[in-house]
């Protein structure tokens, strides 16, 4: 994030939102509360501005991204996602609010509309707990609840409702395959991201993972009926629990339509890894959430056909988390776990939720 100070910060802050705005505070939001003990790299690194306009205490997310692989190169691109999620976040239920747009000029001061450097977006504050914690409590041994189940439920229908939203456009579900192979955030930006070999992991193995997605993007392409309202980021650290549950989610990307198995695939690896972190295979309360979501999700959404458009999603989601930029202190028995499970359900013609465990086996 350009260098951010404070008196150019609380006169952004009266530009915006009134001429009576203090700032109280600004402090960066530490990994500690956003991120788990394995992932470690991120686009941006979020401020929380708490501030008054007259006697309300207010407090607000900005955020910005930073320059890097991925497609984030050029500030047009980052510019790019932060005016997609202020025009988006608002049209998603239970997404927090986006509450302005702007830019920096010189480094230093931030303005609302351009003459801009860089680009930042400024979200509403949310208190809540990640749901990547619920997860690494069970992984750490912890017994599974019922709340546990009763939160996964909740997720999958949740998705059964955002997904019910059609949209009649070919071209636009074409476009988002092709965005799915060949967009920075995704499989090409990830492979390409990877060392030039890493243990067992090559450049040949990449390309034919690679190659495997387009086919399966082939395979896709003419299901355009399936086009719905998606989260499009839909992972345990991007949803936050507030009481019992009840939730918001946050930091949606890339497409406000798409296919839905991007988003049931993206939570629901997330169990699997988990599992395999600890156990090395599928099992004990990962095993049961993850059944529990796909049949909760099928059952809401009527939705048989999803596990016929999953296995280039899992494959993008297989490469972040086996990716030694993301991930750099994940095992090595693990990461080949994942490509194991990534080549195997690239392999089948559908993927099936009763055989994980097989598709991670060699």
């Amino acid at each position: 994030m350009p260098m951010l100070k404070k008196q150019s910060l609380e006169r952004y802050l009266r530009a915006r939102f009134g001429p009576e705005v203090t700032l109280v505070s600004c402090e960066v939001i530490g990994k500690a509360s956003s991120e788990g003990a394995q992932k470690q790299y991120g686009y941006g690194t979020p401020v929380k501005v708490t501030f008054r306009v007259g006697r309300r205490l207010q407090s607000a997310v900005l955020e910005t991204m930073k320059p890097g692989p991925f497609g984030h190169e050029h500030m047009a691109d980052r510019a790019q996602a932060m005016l997609w999620d202020y025009d988006s976040y608002g049209r998603l239920p239970r997404h927090v609010q986006s509450l302005d747009v702007g830019a920096f000029i010189d480094k230093q001061e931030l303005i609302s509309v351009a003459g801009a450097q860089e680009f930042f977006v400024l979200n509403q504050w949310v208190e809540g707990a990640s749901y990547h914690l619920d997860l690494e409590r069970l992984a750490k041994g912890g017994a599974l609840r019922k709340l546990d189940r009763d939160r996964t439920a909740a997720l999958a229908r949740y998705l059964a409702q955002i997904h019910a939203r059609k949209k009649r456009d070919a071209g636009l579900y074409r476009r988002r395959l092709r965005e799915l192979i060949g967009h920075g955030e995704c499989i090409m930006g990830l492979t390409d991201s990877y060392p030039e070999r890493f243990g067992f992991i090559t450049e040949d193995l990449l390309r034919s993972v690679e190659e495997a997605c387009n086919r399966w993007r082939w395979r896709l392409r003419e299901k355009a009926g399936r086009l719905s309202q998606v989260h499009g980021d839909f992972h345990p650290w991007n949803v936050l629990f507030q009481k019992g549950i009840d939730f918001v989610v946050l930091d949606r990307s890339r497409g406000e339509w798409g296919e839905p198995a991007d988003d049931v695939t993206s939570m629901t690896v997330n169990y699997l890894f988990y599992s395999l972190c600890r156990w090395g295979r599928l099992q004990g309360p990962f095993d049961v959430l993850f059944r529990l979501f796909w049949e909760a999700y099928v059952e809401a959404s009527g939705d048989e056909e999803i596990t016929a458009c999953a296995a280039p999603f899992f494959a993008f989601r297989g490469l972040v988390l086996a990716s030694p930029v993301w991930y750099p202190k994940l095992r090595i028995q693990t990461r080949r776990t994942i490509f194991t499970f990534m080549e195997n359900v690239l392999a089948a013609s559908r993927f099936d939720p009763s055989r994980v465990n097989e598709y991670c086996a060699l």
